[in-house]
């Protein structure tokens, strides 16, 4: 039986953070969902439940110290020392930069950086402690450039960087740091940036599908896996990677 460990998925409403909270969760860690709106959690919190694993719901904004703080210390008291913690809150404010606004730049960089930071800053008070922990943080391939993402490339890169850094400063604690860069995933968020573009979701898909070697687009599913090993017992020597999960070589 696997040992109890007390998981923490940020945005984990929906998408790829209610698929990685969910593999988590069959794990048998407890888990504690993440999201700006609490409410919104309950959808991932109620499956988990329904399949025998705990969860509870939190809301909070990842980009608040204070928020974080008391999310934090609130997972500590009802479920436990959180020693998994996965960074996956993220949001888009694509723009080509002659379009870019300052608030598009600062709301992209304050959720997935900022709120990295503070998350990772907070939990591993409890991994140090515990001499055992994983962090995941959901990096991107759009890290390596992509047109209209500026914003979003620049904080993908850094948390790649930060990851980096992580592992090598937590790794005297048994605390490894890995991020994970997804390719194209089937998800609520792709379904608005084809609405933007005025193109069908399906037929959105189907273009991307051809340009991937394994001729698909990615599901959140995917991303849970890898999400699953980096914080299993089995990854204790693996720490400071970056893992593209993207159907092939080319982002």
């Amino acid at each position: 039986m696997t040992e109890r460990r007390v998981a923490i998925v940020t945005g984990g409403a929906r998408g790829i953070g209610a698929a990685i909270a969910t593999r988590l969760a069959a794990q048998e860690r407890a888990v504690a969902v993440i999201d700006l709106d609490e409410g919104a959690t309950s959808a991932t919190v109620d499956a988990i439940r329904a399949a025998g694993g705990e969860a509870i719901g939190v809301g909070a904004d990842v980009a608040k110290t204070d928020d974080v703080e008391r999310a934090v210390a609130r997972v500590a008291e009802e479920l436990g020392a959180p020693t998994i913690l996965v960074n996956n809150a993220g949001i888009l404010r694509d723009n080509l930069i002659f379009k870019m606004t300052d608030s598009d730049w600062d709301a992209v960089v304050a959720v997935h950086l900022r709120g990295a930071f503070l998350m990772s800053r907070a939990v591993q008070r409890h991994q140090v402690e515990h001499r055992w922990g994983r962090v995941v943080s959901l990096s991107s391939t759009s890290a390596l450039g992509n047109r209209g993402q500026a914003n979003y490339a620049a904080v993908k890169a850094g948390l790649q960087g930060f990851t980096k850094t992580l592992a090598i400063e937590l790794g005297r604690y048994n605390v490894t740091a890995n991020a994970i860069a997804p390719g194209f995933i089937a998800t609520d968020m792709l379904r608005q940036t084809a609405e933007r573009m005025k193109v069908s979701f399906d037929d959105f898909l189907a273009a991307a599908a051809k340009e991937i070697p394994v001729a698909r687009v990615g599901q959140p599913e995917d991303v849970a896996e890898a999400a699953a090993f980096f914080t299993s017992d089995a990854a204790s020597f693996v720490s400071g990677q970056v893992l593209y999960v993207a159907g092939g070589p080319k982002a």
